[in-house]
């Protein structure tokens, strides 16, 4: 019982210890310096060693002007406990009393510890920085790696330097630790990517480029080549990062994993030409069967995605040839899948692009695989306008690989499906629940039809215009452009001036885009700029209209406008980023 009743009091003590504890810090935030200062004293009285509680104290008699006690505290304890901190205290106090002199004094004497024991630059350092005394900070670390250079303070030093605004410093100091201790490097990149995508200093991608230019220059180490291949890739210059990537594989010629990863992000990012460069050479330096394969599947969809009609037969035979020379097992799914698929959609043969889907699910396949095989079947049974088959394989998909991006994007495409055959009910709900996907590309997607339903039943509660639109959605699936554009063109003179009319047009801008028409594609854009600009797609409009302005007719100060357009006026747009890092590339600010 004894034991029991004195747990009790020990809990409810240390309950009302925290509450007084949290009483006074509030007392402190709110400005209640007098009610802060004595409930901290009463706290410190209870924890004598605790050093937070008498640093409020200290700026508690700070913030009311009671330098000369905030003194005398401080020198007490530090006769009790001669810690190099108070000593940087006393020198910021005498600071508050406009007494350089002696504030140097107490600072050399903090200085001093360090002389006699280097490892005091954590507290003296560590206070300097708490009290903004950065260029003194940084000369108390300076003073401690002089004395021990193994001394772990270059992230300190790189964060102080960049307080100061000495980029180039920072930088230094940073890929020092990176280099020093890569364990690290994580934290370092991530520390450095912000600094990347601030607006403080235009310059800074430029510096660091050259900082690591340099380095791989002076130390042939392949680390520095991976960081430089790093940057290029967080700037998307993957001609660049390949440069690098192969330097690396020169040396370390083992694995292909980084290339191909590359090669992925090329592909997403759009930049073909770096992705074939990327994939040829793997084809060129290996004998590997999976890597091989790969390497002629992505090849092979590049070229379909550029291909024209006459080239479909030679691309057909092609195909042909490289499953004879790699057979048909679950190695070559790949490539069997994208016969299937250019058959069915290009060459318009989905009966043969079903049957060779359906022997390929008689292969020994992991469960990834059965996924990747029925999504291609059911896009196949979509276009066919087979719906209701199409979700029957959509829906196997989700149920196999739950809360799986595989499982998310079957979710996805099944909404589509009810969208495209105007169950927007279904399809509504099924968006709605997206929305939250943990893939940000899925998500986006699901939103963005989820706003286009919601918005065009509150606007025409009959549907009549969204059904429309999603019929000509469906026919660029079913890759028909000319009639889906035709479509297009019959909503905007059906329902000018309705809801339906700002999607509509970027849809048509988008359609114009891929026949290469870019004069027509940039009118639609332009429309939605001067007739739309409270509308969701005004940051797309502007984006895709500076796109066109900047790759096609090679106008770059109209280009520039429109960038700025987003920069200023559309920070939450996802185009954000791409907008101002094009934009600074334009105006010259960077040369990378």
């Amino acid at each position: 019982m004894k034991k029991i009743i004195f747990l009790l009091l020990f809990c409810c003590s240390g309950i009302v210890f925290s509450q007084n504890e949290q009483l006074a810090q509030n007392y402190f935030d709110k400005g209640d310096f007098e009610k802060a200062k004595i409930s901290f004293e009463e706290l410190l009285k209870l924890q004598p060693y605790n050093a937070y509680y008498f640093q409020r104290i200290i700026e508690c008699y700070q913030q009311l002007g009671f330098f000369n006690e905030a003194e005398k505290s401080i020198q007490e304890r530090y006769k009790q406990y001669q810690q190099s901190n108070l000593l940087v205290e006393l020198g910021c106090n005498y600071l508050l009393k406009k007494d350089d002199s002696n504030a140097k004094k107490y600072f050399d004497q903090a200085l001093d510890k360090i002389k006699k024991n280097p490892n005091e630059v954590y507290n003296v350092a560590t206070t300097l920085e708490r009290k903004s005394q950065i260029e003194l900070a940084l000369q108390a670390y300076e003073l401690g790696l002089s004395l021990n250079p193994k001394l772990s303070v270059n992230v300190q030093m790189a964060q102080l330097y960049g307080q100061l605004g000495n980029t180039d410093m920072m930088i230094e100091k940073f890929l020092t630790e990176a280099y020093t201790n890569p364990q690290n490097n994580v934290g370092i990149q991530i520390q450095l990517t912000r600094f990347m995508t601030e607006d403080a200093d235009v310059n800074f991608n430029e510096s660091l480029r050259k900082a690591l230019v340099l380095r791989t220059q002076k130390n042939q180490d392949v680390f520095w080549n991976d960081y430089l291949n790093w940057f290029y890739v967080q700037q998307k210059e993957y001609g660049k990062a390949f440069i690098q990537q192969k330097a690396i594989y020169k040396r370390n010629p083992e694995t292909f994993s980084n290339i191909l990863n590359l090669a992925q992000l090329a592909v997403e990012d759009g930049d073909k030409e770096t992705a074939i460069a990327i994939y040829t050479f793997v084809l060129d330096n290996t004998k590997d069967l999976e890597l091989l394969i790969e390497s002629h599947t992505y090849l092979t969809k590049i070229r379909i995605d550029s291909a024209i009609e006459k080239e479909y037969p030679t691309i057909a035979s092609e195909i042909e040839l490289l499953l004879k020379e790699f057979g048909i097992s679950p190695y070559s799914l790949s490539l069997q899948i994208l016969q299937a698929h250019f058959i069915s959609f290009n060459i318009k043969n989905s009966e043969q692009g079903k049957t060779i889907l359906k022997t390929a699910l008689d292969l020994p396949l992991n469960e990834y695989q059965k996924a990747a095989v029925k999504m291609e079947l059911a896009d196949i049974f979509l276009f066919e306008e087979k719906f209701n088959q199409a979700l029957i394989y959509y829906s196997q998909i989700e149920e196999d690989l739950k809360n799986d991006v595989v499982g998310h994007e079957a979710s996805l495409k099944a909404a589509k499906t009810s969208y495209f055959k105007s169950d927007f009910t279904w399809a509504q709900k099924q968006f709605k629940e997206l929305k939250s996907a943990s893939t940000q590309l899925i998500a986006n997607d699901a939103l963005e039809y989820f706003l286009l339903i919601n918005d065009n039943t509150v606007a025409d509660s009959t549907q009549t215009a969204l059904k429309v639109l999603a019929h000509a959605d469906y026919l660029v699936y079913q890759n028909k452009n000319q009639e889906a554009l035709t479509q297009y063109q019959a909503i905007l003179k059906s329902f000018k001036g309705q809801e339906i009319e700002t999607v509509t047009l970027y849809r048509l801008g988008k359609m114009y885009e891929k026949l290469g028409d870019y004069t027509s594609a940039l009118s639609q854009y332009q429309f939605i700029i001067n007739q739309h600009k409270e509308e969701i797609y005004i940051d797309e409009a502007y984006y895709f209209a500076a796109e066109i302005y900047n790759k096609q007719f090679k106008d770059i100060e109209k280009a520039k406008s429109y960038y700025e357009q987003i920069i200023f006026h559309h920070e939450d747009s996802i185009y954000f980023t791409d907008a101002r890092k094009k934009f600074r590339q334009l105006r010259g600010d960077t040369t990378l």
